[in-house]
């Protein structure tokens, strides 16, 4: 049974998120908009949350005066998949942190390993 959230609420998850991060992290993070979006796009359902833009390992030395990356966070899908307030706490969390991640260059295979993807 999916969780009962309203929208202003779930934001306020993702703000939490991001203010757990670590300061020395929070600090790293450049040029970086997160937006919560209701649906994951049609081409790929089944997301949680993407990160669009340009890494930081891949970014070119003149990258500056670029529009900022963003970081989509999915709540329809998240709300879905959790049975609990904790577990969508937990879910979201796990969902910013993953996409920050990509931010810094981290791919798939190593946020597997780390256990966040």
């Amino acid at each position: 049974m999916p969780v009962e959230i309203e929208p202003d609420d779930f934001d306020r998850l993702v703000e939490s998120a991001l203010d757990e991060l670590p300061d020395e992290i929070a600090a790293l993070v450049s040029n970086v908009v997160v937006q919560v979006e209701a649906d994951a796009p049609a081409a790929d359902p089944d997301l949680l949350g993407i990160y669009d833009g340009v890494a930081l390992t891949d970014r070119a030395a003149n990258h500056s005066g670029m529009l900022p990356d963003r970081i989509l966070v999915f709540r329809r899908n998240l709300v879905e998949m959790c049975d609990s307030l904790d577990e969508l706490r937990d879910e979201v969390r796990i969902t910013v942190v993953h996409e920050i991640a990509h931010h810094f260059g981290i791919g798939e295979e190593r946020l597997h390993a780390l256990g966040l993807g």
